[in-house]
């Protein structure tokens, strides 16, 4: 908007000197008509006087003689004066029409500038006029989407702490002790609004919101079945709202789930499936050697510390039974992208874990097989443009077609790394198998 302003005022300016070279051109070539000399004949010249003697009577003679001849010229003399004192009223006239026409020519060429700068200032003010009042509607309406944008957000914290208050409701009371004697015990009350764990529905809520939906994130995750096809006792470790678990309920396999949230493990069961709330080193680590049939954790190893991290590895490498996969999908910080959009948007992540670091953890902690797969390709229109040059400057030989060659080929090559780095895979998942 700014570069638009700057280059049609350049344009106006421009337009202003060369309208004022021309205005200075064509006063500067105006015709200016000199004063006709008068050819009025003045009569008569006075003779002078005849001189006396025989001289005098001579030209006396003379001038008798040649009267007749100067009478006539004097008759022509006088016409001629007329006609020509006639002509030069008339171009007298002319003259100044053609003045008159030029210095009106020249005041209209003056206030014309006047009227167009008149009509542009009253055209920039009903356009700044306009443009006002649409910035102030595209403000209204973008308070009001704000608006809705917090309401939703209030609605759905609202919608899942009034979730988890049904399901403590409608939990069976506990049963009252035998009658001892003693004085009855009183039936313990529903528990209160202000009991709700408002911060585990408010993370519900936000995985509602930046995770995505149901049905996109269990496409996601489906591609993961064909790992455990056959399998059973698959432990589903940070099962969130149960997708997965859903997925693999589908294909015939037999799993649960645990969450350390118990509102997520809550959601999950909502869903049919087993989940329960727990936390992940302490169960894995109560459960029985070789007891496991595989195992998967998608986007919870961020929220880990690295020594809880290696723990609980190897407390998978010693409950899972031989052959079996332990699937471990994050969020890919080598992708930029990822790193300042999902990984740093949630707020509970820990640490963002590299794709060699955690393949290395898994062949330390004895699986093999162990392959980086990476997922969710940012689309085209977000990466970089490669430059596409014309055939005919790749294939001339001119130094200038050569030199715009070389450049092209450096951007493209510039846009390519910093594709890979910047715009790549979102997330990744290490898969090996037990020793």
């Amino acid at each position: 908007m700014s570069d638009d302003l700057e280059r049609l005022e350049r344009e106006r300016l421009d337009a202003d000197r060369r309208y004022n070279e021309a205005l200075t051109a064509f006063d500067a070539a105006l015709v200016h008509l000199p004063p006709i000399a008068d050819a009025i004949a003045a009569g008569d010249a006075a003779l002078p006087p005849l001189p006396a003697g025989w001289r005098g009577r001579w030209m006396r003679t003379v001038e008798q003689w040649l009267r007749p001849w100067t009478d006539r010229q004097r008759t022509f003399n006088t016409q001629a004066a007329d006609a020509v004192q006639s002509l030069t009223a008339h171009e007298r006239e002319r003259a100044a029409a053609f003045d008159r026409f030029q210095s009106a020519l020249v005041v209209f060429a003056q206030h014309i500038t006047a009227f167009v700068e008149s009509k542009d200032r009253q055209l920039a003010a009903n356009a700044s006029h306009g443009f006002d009042a649409v910035q102030r509607r595209l403000e209204e309406l973008q308070r009001k989407v704000d608006g809705l944008s917090e309401l939703h957000t209030r609605l759905a914290v609202l919608q899942r702490t009034t979730e988890m208050l049904a399901r403590r409701l409608d939990r069976p009371a506990s049963p009252a002790p035998a009658s001892t004697g003693a004085a009855p015990q009183s039936i313990p009350a529903p528990p209160a609004a202000s009991s709700v764990d408002s911060v585990a529905c408010r993370y519900v809520a936000f995985e509602d919101e930046f995770r995505g939906s149901d049905e996109a994130v269990s496409a996601k995750l489906r591609d993961y079945v064909p790992i455990f096809a056959g399998a059973t006792d698959v432990l589903d470790i940070g099962c969130g709202r149960g997708e997965f678990l859903a997925a693999l309920q589908a294909a015939g396999v037999r799993a649960r789930g645990i969450d350390a949230n118990g509102e997520m493990a809550a959601v999950a069961r909502g869903r049919g499936v087993d989940a329960i709330e727990a936390d992940a080193l302490a169960h894995v680590a109560a459960l029985p050697d070789d007891s496991l049939g595989g195992a998967i954790a998608t986007q919870v190893v961020e929220h880990l510390d690295p020594r809880y991290l290696m723990q609980l590895v190897d407390a998978l490498s010693r409950t899972l039974r031989r052959g079996a996969p332990l699937v471990l999908e994050t969020i890919n910080p080598t992708c930029w992208y990822a790193f300042f959009s999902s990984y740093l948007r949630d707020f509970t992540h820990v640490r963002p874990v590299h794709p060699e670091t955690l393949q290395y953890l898994l062949r330390a902690s004895g699986f093999e097989h162990v392959e980086i797969r990476y997922r969710s390709p940012l689309p085209d229109h977000i990466k970089m443009r490669k430059v596409d040059l014309p055939e005919q400057i790749l294939k001339s030989d001119a130094a200038a077609d050569v030199a715009i060659a070389r450049v092209g080929h450096t951007v493209n090559t510039n846009a390519h790394l910093l594709n890979d780095l910047m715009f790549g895979y979102m997330d990744y998942a290490a898969i090996g198998y037990r020793c």
